[in-house]
């Protein structure tokens, strides 16, 4: 595999924080809660201040941003707390404009990182500069997209560059808003060790009590840091209000992280090979058996053919289905991975019957 194009950042960490940190609210709101926050940050030693001016919103009427109307209040919490501000940018004139008023250190969101048009036009807007920039992977779970932006965005000049898991968006309705799906970024670890990925449990947890365990999954797997939604009056956030936590919260979840009680120095030695030998004869039998599902699914497609039925047939999916969800329940399973699971098996199934037909 060629050397990776890119490096580490260095990101200040404060000393009492289990590793680098960005916070700050979904949006800047207005001056003062944009301040207010800020300051409470500032005191528990948060270098890195996060707000977005512009928001991509899925329907007309949600809260877009303030605009520019918010870029001298980021510019105050740099000069007078001695932050440093992120905002979101996904055009050129957004650039442009951010630029101009002073801030260097920016994110790209997950739904302009999902647009080659788009990436290409930041990519235009922002070489030659001296930034630091941060980017999202998409909503849908596509790792070459993701990756695709950052080497687009390298490859105009930016060195100063790092990437964010925000989870994915997926067909199944899980505990999670987005799901984590941590084996994508993993992979993007495993391709780009330098690169550094932080971790954003806010978007994937979508609730402020899921934060936590979210946070420690992620700092858990080596990832190089945390962004974290944090507000002065979260309940009343114009948007996002649901997963972001106050600056109390945030204190305390980092409180909480002590990873020290989780190393393998501190901890007994755990004999696992029994129960991964269990994991193991388990999941071959589960691939024996989804073989010989599609063994069955092949007959099927066969006698749908000699009867001229179509191959796929919605209501006979929707009963099975609803049935699954069901039994799925019964065992105590996340209805959105049982969910999941099964329209991956019919999908499966469906091209099996559909080769049987040729």
């Amino acid at each position: 595999m060629p050397a990776s194009p890119f490096t580490r950042l260095d990101l200040a960490q404060a000393p009492h924080h289990p590793c680098p940190l960005i916070a700050g609210p979904c949006s800047a709101e207005t001056e003062a809660q944009t301040l207010e926050t800020a300051r409470a940050l500032a005191a528990q030693g948060v270098h890195y201040y996060r707000a977005s001016l512009w928001k991509p919103r899925t329907r007309p009427g949600s809260f877009e941003g303030v605009g520019r109307l918010g870029l001298p209040w980021l510019r105050r919490v740099e000069t007078e707390l001695g932050m440093q501000a992120l905002t979101e940018v996904a055009t050129a004139e957004h650039v442009e404009e951010a630029y101009a008023a002073g801030l260097r250190t920016f994110w790209i969101g997950a739904r302009t990182t999902a647009s080659p048009f788009a990436i290409a036009e930041l990519a235009e807007a922002l070489s030659g500069r001296d930034i630091l920039l941060l980017v999202k992977n998409p909503p849908q779970p596509d790792l070459e997209l993701w990756e695709g932006a950052l080497m687009r965005l390298q490859a105009a000049g930016i060195t100063r560059l790092g990437a964010i898991h925000r989870g994915f968006s997926t067909y199944a309705r899980g505990s999670y808003r987005n799901a984590p799906l941590w084996q994508l970024p993993i992979e993007l670890q495993r391709r780009h060790p330098e690169l550094t990925i932080l971790v954003d449990p806010s978007h994937i947890a979508g609730d402020r009590q899921l934060v936590p365990l979210v946070a420690r999954m992620g700092l858990e797997m080596n990832f190089s840091g945390l962004i974290i939604e944090t507000h002065c009056t979260p309940e009343t956030a114009w948007s996002d209000a649901a997963q972001q936590l106050s600056p109390l919260q945030l204190q305390q979840l980092l409180q909480q992280l002590d990873l020290y009680a989780t190393s393998p120095s501190s901890t007994p030695s755990l004999d696992l090979d029994p129960l991964r030998a269990e994991i193991d004869r388990l999941d071959e039998q589960i691939l024996s058996l989804l073989s010989e599902r599609m063994q069955v699914a092949e007959c099927i497609g066969a006698l749908k053919r000699a009867a001229h039925l179509p191959i796929v047939q919605p209501e006979r999916y929707r009963q099975l289905l609803e049935a699954r969800l069901q039994e799925g329940r019964a065992h105590g399973l996340d209805e959105g991975f049982v969910r999941e699971l099964f329209s991956s098996i019919h999908e499966a199934a469906v091209h099996v019957q559909q080769a049987a037909q040729h």
